[in-house]
């Protein structure tokens, strides 16, 4: 990776051990994709519901030659389930994005014409 992996919150403080592991798994996806170029976390937990309690909203952005991946995943109880859940998207999309990224690739309609 050509940047330093950027991690933050907003409204939640991150324990040592939950930033360790959100490295860990950009770690893991660059073993898995060697093209991207940077990666910024945020973590934040926007307000207590009466009912849920705390709930973490973890947010991706990945960089990569020719475009840009973003994962917003929805809302999770557990820190680790979000980031878990969160991560496993950004793997699904990158996959996505370098099967479009392939030389002669033919993109087929979502709906085929009636």
């Amino acid at each position: 990776m050509q940047q330093p992996v950027q991690i933050s919150s907003r409204y939640v403080s991150l324990s040592e051990a939950a930033r360790e592991n959100l490295r860990r798994r950009v770690a893991k996806l660059e073993r898995f994709c060697d093209r991207i170029q940077g990666c910024r976390i945020m973590v934040e937990a926007p307000h207590r519901h009466k009912h849920q309690g705390v709930l973490y909203h973890v947010r991706i952005e990945l960089s990569l030659p020719g475009g840009r991946i973003v994962v917003r995943r929805a809302p999770h109880e557990d820190l680790y389930v979000a980031i878990r859940e969160a991560f496993d998207a950004a793997r699904r999309q990158i996959v996505s994005f370098l099967r479009r990224q392939r030389p002669g690739h033919v993109s087929l309609p979502l709906v085929e014409p009636a």
